[in-house]
C-alpha cells in the first residue's frame, strides 16, 4: 500500500473516531499545541507562497494541512501553466517561475532531451512556464526550507468542531489527531474551503443562475457548450436505438435543466498525468483493479465514428514528458462524478478520488489494449506511459486531483463576469487574472434532434475570454465582517462560478496567496480586522514586493453589446449549429462575449443558421459580423432566404468589416412577416470560417 493510500485510510479512521463512530477517546485531549502570528491551512501553491510572504515580513507562520507534498496542482502534474497574460503575473508568483527557469538553465536538467529540442525553453526568457512536477515541488521545498517555515503534513482539520471561535475571531484550529494550532490570523489555502466552512463562513457550491448576478455565462449551458463536444451523433443506449436497454455508463438520466438556471453541479475533475514516450522512463498502463471495459463503450463509439480527440492535450513538458489534460467529448474529465466532493466527509472524498483514479487508469488501459479500439489509436497511445521518475512514492500517479472548483466563499463583494469583462469597476485590487472564463463540462445527457433521434451531448463547457487582464479585489478574499474577522481566503474566494473559471489558475492563486498574507501581517500591525486593513498601505507594500495590480485598459478586447445596436440583432450563441464549432475571443473586436469558428476542419459538415423573426414586412439591409484575420476563409458562402427566394453571397473574412469594424453588408432584401433565415456554410472554403452574428436594419 503506497504512502498516499495509507494517509487516506488514516484520515478516515481519525474522522470516524472524532465523530464517535468508534467508541474510544482518541482525541480527548490535545497532543500538542503551537501558536503563530499566521496559521496557513493547506499546502497548495497559494499556501506556500503565503507562508513565504509572511516570513519575509518578519512574522511567525506555520503551514499545516492534509497534504504530504507542497504545491498542490502546481507540483502534481499541472506543468502546462494556464498563465494567460504573463505580464500581469508578478511578485513571488513570478519569482517561482523564474526559479524554475534557473533550474532548466542548467545542462544537467535535461536528461531525456536537449534543451534546444524543447521549443518552450527559450534562453532569453526570464521565466519557465512549462515544467516537470518534481522540479516544481523541489523548488517549493527548498524555498520554504531556506526560510525555516515549519510544515505539518498529513494533518487533517477536525471539521466537526475543531475550529474555536470567540467574538468572530478564530482562536485555534484542532486537527483530528488532537493537535491544536493557535494564531492571530488564519488563511484557508485549500482547494475545498474546509476551514472557511468550519469557521461558519458563507459559501456557494455549484452554479448560480444568470439572474442572480445579472450574468450571461452562468448556470446550465447547453447552447454554448460547443467545445469538447461529440463530433458525431452517438447513440446513448446499451442497445443502439432501444431506450428500454438502458443508458450507457457515464451518461446521466434526465434533462440537463433549464438554460441559465442554477444547480448543484460542479465542473469535472481530473488527474493531470505526467506521461512520457521515452522508453527508459516509461511505465506502461496496466489493467487496474476493478477495471470494467463497459465503462468506456461510449468512448469506443466515438472512436469508431472517426474521432481522434484522445491525442488532443498531451501537452509537451521538458524531458519528453507531458501535462496530459482533458480534451474532446470523452476524455480524462470524469464528468458528473464529483458533485458531492466539495462538502463530503473525508471518507466519501476518498471514495470519489479512488473512483476517479480507477476511471482514468482504465481509460488509458482501454485505449492501449482493447482490441475493438482502432489499431492506429491503440498503437499510437501504446507508445505512452507514466513517467517513472515522477511521483515515485505513489506508483507514478499524481498525489493531487485537479479540484477545479469546490466551495466558493460568499462575501459582501462577489467577483462576477461583469468585473472580469471590465463592465463594472473592481474595488481595491490585490492581483490580476487574465485567463478565459473557463468551465469544463458538468454533465452528459441525452438530447434529441428534430426527428426525435436520441444522441449524447455534454453540458457546461464555457470558454470565453474576458477581453484582457482584470483586477481581483481584496474584498473577495475576506469574509463578511459578521462571520469572521481574522480569516483570508485566496483560493476559494468570493466569486461566481463563471468568474471563478478564470480566476482559478495556479499563478493567480499564488498572487492572491501573497496578497492575503501581506494583508494578514498588516492587520496584526494595525491591530484591526482583516476587513479594515488600510488599503493604501496594503497597495504600497504589494507594489513594493513586485505585485501587478493594474493592466492597460487599451489592451482589453472590445466587446459590442447587442443592445447598443439598432435593428434586429442575433449573436452566434443563438445560431442553430451543425457540427462542432469552437468558441473564441482572441481577436480584438466581436459581438457580445465572443465568436465561433469551424476549426478549419470537416468542411461541408458544419454550418450555422440564424432564424430571425421579422416583425413587419418590408425591405431590410442584411449584415454579417465576423472577427477578421489572415487565416480566415476568403469565400465564405452566406445564403439569405427572403421574400423573392434565396441569394448566396461570398464573404472574404480576411478583410476588416466595413461597418464599425464589426459588420459587412450582404445586400438589401424584401422580407415577409415571420421567420427569415441566414445560413453560413463551410463547404468549399479554405481557411477558418467565423460566425459572430447578424444584423437586419429596416430601410
Amino acid at each position: 500500500m503506497n504512502q498516499r493510500r495509507r494517509s487516506r485510510l488514516r484520515a478516515i479512521a481519525c474522522h470516524s473516531l472524532a465523530a464517535g463512530v468508534i467508541a474510544t477517546s482518541a482525541i480527548a485531549s490535545p497532543q500538542a499545541s503551537s501558536e503563530h502570528d499566521l496559521v496557513v491551512y493547506g499546502a497548495t501553491s497559494a499556501g506556500v507562497i503565503a507562508a513565504i510572504q509572511a516570513r519575509s515580513m518578519g512574522r511567525s507562520v506555520i503551514v499545516v494541512g492534509p497534504d504530504l507534498h507542497l504545491g498542490g496542482l502546481t507540483a502534481s502534474g499541472l506543468g502546462w501553466t494556464d498563465s494567460g497574460d504573463k505580464e500581469v503575473v508578478g511578485g513571488l508568483s513570478r519569482s517561482f517561475y523564474q526559479r524554475l527557469k534557473q533550474h532548466y538553465d542548467q545542462p544537467r536538467a535535461w536528461r531525456q532531451q536537449k534543451a534546444s529540442e524543447y521549443r518552450r525553453y527559450r534562453p532569453a526568457d526570464d521565466a519557465m512556464w512549462v515544467f516537470e512536477p518534481h522540479v516544481a515541488e523541489r523548488v517549493l521545498e527548498e524555498w520554504i526550507a531556506s526560510l525555516d517555515v515549519p510544515v505539518e503534513r498529513d494533518s487533517w482539520l477536525d471539521r466537526a468542531g475543531g475550529v474555536k471561535i470567540e467574538h468572530g475571531r478564530i482562536e485555534s484550529i484542532r486537527m483530528l489527531d488532537g493537535t491544536v494550532y493557535r494564531g492571530r490570523m488564519f488563511i484557508d489555502a485549500t482547494y475545498e474551503g474546509d476551514l472557511l466552512d468550519a469557521a461558519g463562513v458563507s459559501f456557494q457550491v455549484g452554479r448560480e443562475a444568470n439572474e442572480r448576478y445579472g450574468e450571461t455565462l452562468n448556470g446550465v449551458q447547453t447552447r454554448r457548450a460547443v467545445s469538447h463536444q461529440f463530433e458525431h451523433k452517438i447513440d446513448p443506449y446499451v442497445v443502439p436505438g432501444d431506450p428500454t436497454s438502458g443508458l450507457l455508463p457515464r451518461i446521466h438520466a434526465g434533462v440537463p435543466g433549464v438554460e441559465n438556471s442554477g444547480d448543484h453541479r460542479v465542473q469535472a475533475y481530473t488527474y493531470r498525468l505526467c506521461m512520457t514516450d521515452a522508453p527508459g522512463n516509461r511505465v506502461p498502463f496496466v489493467k487496474p483493479d476493478g477495471y470494467d471495459a463497459a465503462q468506456y463503450e461510449l468512448l469506443l463509439r466515438t472512436l469508431l465514428a472517426g474521432s481522434t480527440h484522445v491525442f488532443g492535450k498531451l501537452d509537451p513538458a521538458p524531458n519528453r514528458k507531458t501535462d496530459t489534460n482533458n480534451h474532446g467529448s470523452f476524455s480524462t474529465d470524469n464528468i458528473g462524478m464529483n458533485y458531492d466532493y466539495p462538502t463530503a466527509s473525508y471518507e466519501r472524498r476518498r471514495e470519489i478520488l479512488e473512483e476517479h483514479e480507477l476511471y482514468q487508469r482504465g481509460y488509458f488501459y482501454f485505449l492501449c489494449n482493447d482490441r475493438r479500439v482502432p489499431e492506429e489509436v491503440r498503437s499510437r497511445m501504446g507508445r505512452w506511459g507514466l513517467a517513472k521518475d515522477e511521483f515515485v512514492e505513489n506508483d507514478h500517479w499524481p498525489h493531487q486531483i485537479y479540484v477545479r472548483e469546490a466551495r466558493r466563499m460568499v462575501s459582501d463583494f462577489v467577483m462576477t463576469e461583469h468585473h472580469l469583462r471590465g463592465l463594472e469597476p473592481t474595488p481595491r485590487p490585490v492581483g490580476m487574472g487574465s485567463y478565459n472564463m473557463d468551465s469544463h463540462n458538468v454533465q452528459r445527457y441525452v438530447a434529441h434532434d428534430e426527428d426525435g433521434t436520441a444522441f449524447v451531448r455534454n453540458e457546461g463547457d464555457i470558454q470565453v475570454h474576458p477581453g484582457g487582464p482584470y483586477p481581483v479585489s481584496f474584498d473577495a478574499l475576506v469574509p463578511k465582517r459578521e462571520e469572521c474577522v481574522n480569516l483570508l481566503v485566496p483560493v476559494c474566494l468570493s466569486s461566481s462560478h463563471i468568474a471563478y473559471g478564470s480566476i482559478r489558475m495556479e499563478p493567480v492563486f499564488m498572487v492572491l496567496g501573497q496578497s492575503a498574507a501581506t494583508a494578514a501581517c498588516l492587520a496584526i500591525d494595525q491591530e484591526c480586522f482583516v476587513q479594515d486593513v488600510d488599503y493604501e498601505q496594503l497597495r504600497a507594500r504589494l507594489l513594493a514586493d513586485g505585485q501587478v495590480l493594474e493592466g492597460a485598459a487599451e489592451n482589453r478586447n472590445k466587446s459590442t453589446a447587442r443592445t447598443s445596436l439598432t435593428g434586429l440583432v442575433m449573436d452566434d450563441a443563438e445560431a442553430e449549429l451543425e457540427g462542432n464549432w469552437e468558441v473564441s475571443s482572441s481577436q480584438p473586436s466581436f459581438l457580445e462575449q465572443g465568436y465561433r469558428h469551424d476549426q478549419n476542419e470537416l468542411k461541408g459538415e458544419k454550418s450555422a443558421r440564424f432564424v430571425v423573426r421579422i416583425p413587419d414586412a418590408g425591405r431590410y439591409s442584411v449584415r454579417l459580423a465576423y472577427a477578421p484575420h489572415p487565416n480566415r476563409a476568403s469565400r465564405v458562402p452566406v445564403t439569405i432566404e427572403h421574400a423573392k427566394g434565396s441569394t448566396t453571397v461570398h464573404v472574404d473574412q480576411r478583410r476588416r468589416p466595413t461597418i464599425d469594424g464589426l459588420f459587412v453588408p450582404l445586400g438589401s432584401y424584401d422580407f415577409t412577416r415571420g421567420p427569415a433565415r441566414v445560413t453560413i456554410e463551410t463547404a468549399g472554403t479554405a481557411g477558418y470560417v467565423v460566425v459572430d452574428g447578424i444584423q437586419l436594419v429596416r430601410e
